[in-house]
């Protein structure tokens, strides 16, 4: 979708700054009806604008105290696609971004604590075929997290 309108960006801050926004609530407040907040909606979501709303959790609180970013060399190109797929399967690995330079991965990674961590890397991660290398920092925290600023489009 390569332009939006009025309509479009308000509708989109609304639903960055709560996804359970009832429709009928979104549409008083931007004096449009139902119906066309409906149709604008399902437009952003074909479109792929926008996707399913999910909770964000607080991993913190469920117990996951160490985040870091663990960047990964791969020894051959043609390890990419499996290694990922391996990588997938990991539940402490809530992140993967396919980066340039040396390293070809860029994993985010949660995990109970530090000894996790090196399990994680040590164990999940090391062994699987096609990574030679790791380098991992680890997070003091999220200092801030955002969507792109609509205002910015």
């Amino acid at each position: 979708m390569s332009q939006f309108d009025a309509i479009d960006k308000n509708i989109l801050k609304a639903l960055s700054q709560n996804a359970r926004i009832a429709y009928s609530t979104l549409a008083k407040d931007l004096g449009i009806s139902n119906t066309m907040v409906h149709q604008r909606v399902n437009k952003l979501k074909l479109t792929g604008v926008i996707s399913q709303p999910t909770y964000q959790f607080n991993p913190e609180v469920l117990g996951f105290s160490t985040e870091a970013f663990t960047w990964v060399e791969i020894s051959n190109p043609k390890y990419i696609d499996t290694v990922v797929g391996k990588l997938k399967k990991v539940p402490e690995i809530i992140e993967c971004s396919n980066v340039t330079g040396k390293y070809a991965l860029m994993l985010k990674i949660i995990a109970k604590d530090n000894n996790h961590l090196r399990e994680v890397i040590y164990k999940k991660i090391h062994p699987l075929p096609g990574v030679s290398n790791t380098d991992t920092i680890i997070s003091f925290e999220t200092s801030f997290q955002k969507n792109i600023d609509i205002d910015a489009i």
